[in-house]
C-alpha cells in the first residue's frame, strides 16, 4: 500500500503536460535567425519576446512565466526538421510558435502533428497549413490566396490592368503564391502573361527577370523574400520591358527589410499586409504594441513583422489563459476551436472546429518616396 501511495504521489507531482511546470510554460520557435531571410525570423522573435516579457512582468499566465526558445533553421527545410525535433525532444516545448516560411512549415507540421504538439502562428499564408484541416495547426494571419485576391482586385478591377506576370521562389512558398494569383486571375477570366523563378536563399534573379520581361507585363506579383525581390526590382528598373511595370509583393517579403534593401526602385510598388499598419495608434492593439516596444527599447524594430510576432504572442497567451490552470495541449486546441469570435484589440479573429485560420484581414500598402503608406481600398471577397 505504501508503494502505491508513493507512486500516486510521484504521478501527482509530475507536470501535467510536457513543457508545462508549476511556474513555467516553454514554447519553441524554429526560424531564420541568420542568412538572407534573417530579418523575418528575428522580427517574429522580437515581437514574441516583447509580449512574453510584458506578461511575465505581470506575473505570467495562471502564475506561469513564458519561456521562448528560438532556434535558427536558416530558412532551409532540412535544418528546420532537425530544429523542431530538437525543440520537442530535448527542450520539451509545449508548443511551436512563430515559425517562418512555407518550405520550412511544410516539413515542420508533420513532425509536430506526429508528436501532437501545436504549431501556432507561423509567418506564412500557405494553403497547406489550412487545407486539409489539421487540428494541430493554428493560423493567425490571412492566406496567400486572400492576399493575391486583394492584389488582383486592385490591379484588374481597380486599374484595368490585363497583363499580369508572376516572379516566384522555386519551392512550396513560391508555388503557393503562384497558385493564389492564378486563381484570382481565373475568377476574372484571365491568365498570367509570363512567369519567372529563382532559387531560395540566392539572389540569382536574372534568368527569371528575363522570362518575366518577355511577357511585357503591366504588373508583376513577386512571391519571394526581401533580398531577391529587392534585387529583381532594382534590375527591373534597368530593363526597358519592366521599367514602368507595377511591382507587387505579398506580406512574407518582409516590408521593412524590403524597404531598406530596394532603395528608390521600390517607389510605387505595392505590398499586401495581414496585420494593421504598425504605427497606427488608433488601433488599440497597435497603440499597446508601440508602448511596449518603446518600453523594451525596441522602437527601431517597429514594423509589420514584429507586430505580427507580438500578435501571435498575445493570441497564444489569451488561449492559454482561457484553457485554464490545468493546461494541456488538447485543452489549448479545444479552446482555439471554440473561439468563434475574438477581438484582439482591433484585429478580429474567428475559429471553428474545421477552421484553423483566425483572421481574414488583408491591407494594401505602397512605397512613396522611400516610405511605406497605406492604400485605401474596399475589401476584396475572402478567398481562404
Amino acid at each position: 500500500m505504501k508503494k502505491i501511495l508513493a507512486l500516486l504521489s510521484l504521478i501527482a507531482s509530475l507536470p501535467a503536460q510536457q513543457g508545462v511546470s508549476a511556474n513555467e510554460i516553454v514554447v519553441g520557435q524554429a526560424c531564420a535567425l541568420k542568412g538572407q531571410a534573417a530579418g523575418l525570423g528575428t522580427g517574429m522573435q522580437t515581437g514574441l519576446q516583447v509580449w512574453f516579457d510584458k506578461v511575465n512582468a505581470a506575473g505570467g499566465v495562471h502564475g506561469r512565466k513564458l519561456k521562448l526558445v528560438s532556434v535558427n533553421d536558416g530558412y532551409e527545410p532540412e535544418r528546420c526538421v532537425q530544429a523542431v525535433k530538437m525543440l520537442i525532444e530535448q527542450e520539451k516545448v509545449f508548443a511551436v510558435v512563430g515559425g517562418v516560411g512555407t518550405p520550412t512549415a511544410k516539413v515542420a507540421v508533420p513532425v509536430c502533428t506526429e508528436a501532437k504538439v501545436p504549431f501556432i502562428g507561423a509567418f506564412t499564408g500557405a494553403e497547406l497549413l489550412r487545407s486539409p484541416h489539421n487540428r494541430y495547426v493554428v493560423n493567425l494571419r490571412a492566406s496567400y490566396y486572400q492576399e493575391t485576391e486583394q492584389l488582383a482586385a486592385w490591379l484588374v478591377d481597380g486599374h484595368g490592368m490585363q497583363r499580369i506576370a508572376c516572379f516566384y521562389q522555386d519551392d512550396a512558398y513560391g508555388q503557393a503564391g503562384l497558385e493564389g494569383i492564378k486563381q484570382a486571375l481565373a475568377r476574372r477570366k484571365m491568365e498570367l502573361c509570363a512567369t519567372g523563378t529563382y532559387k531560395r536563399n540566392t539572389l540569382a534573379v536574372a534568368e527569371g527577370l528575363q522570362a518575366v520581361g518577355a511577357g511585357k507585363p503591366q504588373a508583376v506579383v513577386l512571391v519571394g523574400a526581401y533580398a531577391p525581390c529587392a534585387e529583381f526590382m532594382r534590375q527591373a528598373k534597368e530593363n526597358p520591358a519592366l521599367a514602368t511595370t507595377t511591382m507587387c509583393n505579398i506580406s512574407f517579403v518582409g516590408t521593412d527589410n524590403l524597404l531598406k534593401a530596394v532603395g528608390p526602385a521600390g517607389n510605387g510598388s505595392l505590398i499586401s499586409q495581414v496585420v494593421p499598419f504598425p504605427t497606427d495608434g488608433s488601433v488599440p492593439v497597435v497603440k499597446e504594441y508601440l508602448a511596449d516596444m518603446k518600453k523594451a527599447g525596441k522602437e527601431a524594430d517597429v514594423g509589420f513583422i514584429t507586430l505580427e510576432g507580438y500578435l501571435v504572442g498575445r493570441f497564444f497567451t489569451e488561449m492559454v489563459q482561457r484553457a485554464g490552470k490545468e493546461l494541456t495541449r488538447e485543452a489549448l486546441l479545444d479552446t482555439v476551436a471554440a473561439t468563434t469570435s475574438l477581438d484582439l484589440g482591433g484585429l478580429q479573429l474567428a475559429f471553428g472546429k474545421q477552421d484553423n485560420q483566425g483572421s481574414d484581414s488583408v491591407f494594401l500598402t505602397t512605397i512613396e518616396n522611400g516610405k511605406v503608406v497605406p492604400v485605401p481600398m474596399p475589401s476584396a471577397s475572402p478567398a481562404k
